[in-house]
């Protein structure tokens, strides 16, 4: 965190004290005037905070203080449930001015997490035509390129020269959601090509159109994964990319802004079950905001599923319990084995799933990476073995013989579970499925399972057991 950010919290964290000291002493104008310091974003934070610490009345009477202008930004940035209570709070009259000046796609964004009778409300109040488009736009599946997009965007003729297009972009430009980007469509809607406004600003004024567009672009199909979509933004770095039907005509864009918002989303999910938490209701909730039976919900099939696995391994010490009997200190090394084998899998797992994510590798890369991570385990367990050799003879005062077990097993181990790391998620990816699924604590148990295995066969071989 650099100085600036850190300065901004702590200013904002002295406005709240002062705002809701003022709120208690119903000095709201005063309390208004600090928030007003601040730009959209921190206001919507302040407002969440002071609903928290005092309560929802007095953060909708300071929101109904704020300007028209600056409400209609900060609502934009609240939360669903906040977003809901000022709803309700409200007049119609108020509430038809916030959407009305929201941005097609922020309204969209608000009317999807709004509970039906609350968007009924809104919508019997909004003119037919756009009633129509934001209808089109709801109805979209949430996870497609055609939930993410908005209409808001600058066409152009292919048969204008440039002047008129620079004229026609000073007269729609403040509508637009961005004017970097232009898309010239013909009379059917359909996509011809795209123009930059650095192409146009540097052009000859007379030049058409149709002789400067880009007809070689990227563009997404309304029903393409939103996971896909944001590949593309981060491969090309484009601000915005067209949104086209399958009859290819242009329905709407999405800028990079509205897709930052999906890969954070993205990489939540994949963090979530690479831990072997399953969110069974896709819920966009928070820690705070989920119930604890969810929590129970989103937990236990893993869990589960693991205990089960357990029941193998135990099944494994009890086949050599009487072996272990014999030289009971074998079982002190046990954990350690078990612990190494697991981490080294699971650190081979997480780097090659995020290198399927960031296309770093593929699956045609499947034997590089076995090569790769074969010789990475030999070293890694090799390091490991002549420290643990040292450890188990001078400081446990054990036999060179039990030491070398020990060795052995933790060399062949780490070999073992760097490979299952890292192939186990490139199969999953071959048969097209996320490979996000495979949870670490699954490649763990898988881990610690061998790790016995393996343990106890060097026992066998060394010490004649």
């Amino acid at each position: 965190m650099d100085n600036r950010t850190l300065d901004t919290d702590i200013l904002m964290e002295e406005s709240l004290e002062k705002i809701i000291e003022w709120l208690e002493e119903k000095k709201y104008f005063q309390a208004r005037d600090e928030l007003l310091k601040y730009n959209a974003v921190d206001i919507a934070e302040l407002l969440e905070e002071i609903c928290e610490e005092s309560d929802i009345d007095k953060t909708i009477i300071l929101f109904r203080l704020l300007r028209k202008d600056i409400s209609v930004e900060v609502f934009a940035e609240l939360s669903s449930d906040t977003q809901i209570d000022i709803i309700n709070a409200i007049t119609d009259k108020e509430l038809d001015y916030i959407v009305s000046e929201l941005d097609f796609d922020d309204k969209i964004d608000v009317l999807e997490e709004l509970p039906a009778n609350v968007v009924n409300k809104i919508l019997e109040n909004t003119p037919k035509n756009e009633r129509k488009l934001i209808n089109t736009f709801l109805n979209y599946p949430d996870t497609c390129a055609g939930s993410l997009m908005t209409p808001d965007y600058i066409s152009l003729d292919k048969e204008w020269n440039v002047k008129r297009a620079l004229d026609h972009i000073k007269s729609e430009g403040m509508d637009a959601e961005t004017v970097y980007t232009c898309y010239v469509r013909d009379n059917g809607r359909k996509l011809l090509g795209i123009v930059s406004l650095s192409t146009l600003v540097i052009s000859d004024e007379d030049v058409k159109i149709k002789d400067i567009m880009v007809t070689d672009y990227v563009f997404e199909n309304v029903y393409d994964d939103q996971e896909d979509v944001s590949e593309d933004f981060k491969k090309y770095g484009f601000l915005a990319i067209p949104v086209v039907d399958n009859e290819h005509r242009l329905v709407g864009i999405i800028t990079v802004d509205d897709i930052l918002d999906v890969m954070e989303e993205e990489a939540t999910e994949d963090i979530e079950r690479m831990n072997g938490v399953i969110d069974w209701e896709n819920s966009d909730k928070g820690y705070l905001d989920m119930s604890v039976w969810q929590h129970a919900l989103n937990r236990l099939p893993w869990l589960l599923i693991l205990m089960v696995a357990y029941i193998f391994t135990g099944m494994i010490i009890t086949k050599f319990e009487g072996k272990l009997s014999q030289i009971i200190c074998l079982v002190a090394y046990m954990p350690m084995l078990m612990g190494t084998g697991g981490n080294t899998g699971s650190q081979a797992a997480t780097l090659i799933i995020r290198g399927l994510a960031t296309n770093e590798v593929d699956t045609s890369d499947i034997i590089k990476v076995l090569w790769k991570e074969l010789r990475i385990g030999l070293i890694v367990g090799s390091v490991l073995s002549v420290v643990n050799f040292g450890r188990v003879c001078l400081l446990d005062g054990n036999s060179p013989e039990i030491a070398l077990t020990v060795c052995v097993a933790m060399l062949l181990i780490v070999v073992f579970a760097k490979i299952l790391g890292s192939m186990v998620p490139l199969v999953v990816k071959m048969f097209k499925l996320d490979p996000a699924l495979i949870a670490n604590p699954a490649i763990s148990s898988v881990s610690d399972m061998v790790a016995l295995s393996i343990y106890f066969a060097m026992a066998s071989l060394f010490l004649n057991l």
